[in-house]
């Protein structure tokens, strides 16, 4: 690893793509594994999903958190690497690993306090609250298990091995729709878990992807037994450093989800057929944009590896040039898939209501524009984080969220009653106003100076 360093030159377009597409179908996979779960429960009707939606709320919060603090682990990752220091990797990874481990432990205890009465707070009958407590209690080792698992695959990532983690999860989904299928039903003489199966599946299948990321963890770098000493002098010092690094990161991860649900519970102030097209959008929006987002991610990487070589001069401002125009290919297939999506929502969604179906084809122009501010804002969000400006790039994500778009939003459905036209309008509108604060950050180009790697 320590040949990196000696690298003169910026990573190519093609090696960024190489980096890329692994992320980004990796993506799809894993909100793709909450669709097949949902679908597979969806055979024990509609009380059963409840249970499910429910309990994995909870365990989905706690999964954030932690691939949070997995992409600050990313990143303190790329910058060990870029710099070749092996004192460095191994600081990074086992740092990760305790805050990821202490997160999750945290985790339980909260969730073994309050979860069983906020779960019977929230559900609609006895027997919900019973099958949503009974999958949240086997899905507290999902997150254990991921503890690990969002770690070592942070370490492949932040050494542009991104083909790994991705191939982890085209183990870990087969094995997780084969199990929670046999074990929902109770098939080949399995027990009949109805709910619970599922989190069961999902559990094997992140201990399956865990076993194999370890395996080419401790083949790679035989868990740096042989590397002495931590960086910054201490363990204590380098997780306080790590911390501070960090925190900006999760505090953005936690601020968007809560944003998102209030938003959530404002769209459900609409009417029947505005609040269905917005649940329609909405996951179109997050998995297409995932093309966009992985790119703008794996940039973010090589920057960070750029900046542990000691390259922050004319040679990384031309690279940021040359990848900015790989965003905006990416921006322009993510806007094709929305001409393709257009076309196909009456075929996609035969049951809507055609108020429904007007509503999410009015949404064409927005969708095609949104793509470019937010994949551009994308780059400058991880490569400031590249240069550990985590602190600032929460900023924008707060303002943004609390300053804009929800007061906005509520302004929109509760004072206003304005269409479901003009909400769409409003994700649009959020990226136009973190685009100025983003850009004019990025161009001062003081992320570039500091000693990251501390």
């Amino acid at each position: 690893m320590s040949a990196s360093a000696a690298q003169p030159s910026t990573p190519s377009t093609a090696a960024i793509f190489n980096m890329a597409w692994p992320l980004s179908l990796k993506a799809m996979m894993l909100h793709g594994i909450v669709v097949i779960d949902a679908y597979l429960v969806s055979a024990l009707g509609e009380p059963a999903l409840a249970a499910m939606g429910l309990a994995a709320s909870f365990g989905g919060l706690m999964l954030g958190i932690m691939f949070a603090f997995s992409s600050a682990t990313q990143i303190r990752i790329a910058q060990a690497f870029g710099s070749g220091d092996p004192v460095a990797l191994k600081t990074g990874f086992y740092v990760g690993l305790l805050i990821n481990l202490v997160a999750a432990a945290l985790g339980f205890v909260a969730i073994w306090t309050f979860g069983d009465r906020l779960i019977e707070v929230f559900a609609h009958t006895p027997w919900i609250a019973a099958q949503a407590q009974s999958y949240l209690g086997v899905f507290l080792w999902v997150v254990f298990v991921e503890a690990f698992g969002q770690c070592i695959g942070s370490y492949f990532n932040g050494c542009g091995r991104t083909k790994l983690p991705f191939l982890s999860y085209l183990i870990a989904i087969p094995l997780n729709i084969a199990a929670s299928y046999t074990l929902i039903h109770g098939l080949y003489g399995m027990p009949e878990l109805g709910v619970t199966g599922a989190a069961v599946g999902s559990a094997l299948a992140s201990l399956a992807r865990v076993l194999f990321l370890g395996t080419g963890f401790i083949r790679l770098t035989g868990g740096y037994r042989t590397t002495a000493g931590w960086r910054n002098g201490s363990f204590s010092e380098s997780i306080r450093r790590h911390l501070w690094f960090a925190l900006p990161i999760a505090g953005t991860f936690s601020s968007n989800t809560v944003a998102n649900y209030v938003s959530t519970l404002l769209f459900a102030k609409m009417s029947v057929n505005a609040f269905a097209a917005m649940t329609v959008i909405q996951p179109w929006i997050m998995v297409t944009g995932q093309i966009g987002i992985a790119w703008a991610m794996a940039t973010g990487i090589a920057v960070a590896q750029l900046l542990g070589r000691d390259c922050r001069g004319p040679e990384l401002d031309a690279f940021l040039w040359r990848v900015w125009r790989g965003a905006l290919i990416a921006a322009a297939m993510v806007s094709l898939c929305f001409v393709a999506f257009d076309f196909s929502i009456e075929r996609i969604y035969t049951a809507l209501e055609a108020e429904t179906i007007a509503a999410l084809q009015a949404f064409l122009p927005i969708l095609l524009l949104l793509p470019f501010p937010k994949g551009s804002n994308a780059m400058c969000g991880h490569t400031l984080r590249a240069g550990g400006d985590t602190l600032y790039v929460m900023n924008i994500f707060i303002s943004a969220q609390w300053l804009f778009r929800v007061p906005l939003t509520a302004l929109f459905i509760l004072v206003l009653e304005l269409p479901v036209f003009w909400i769409v309008c409003l994700f649009l509108a959020e990226e136009l106003f973190k685009f100025p604060l983003f850009h004019k950050r990025l161009l001062k180009g003081d992320w570039k100076q500091g000693p990251i790697t501390d």
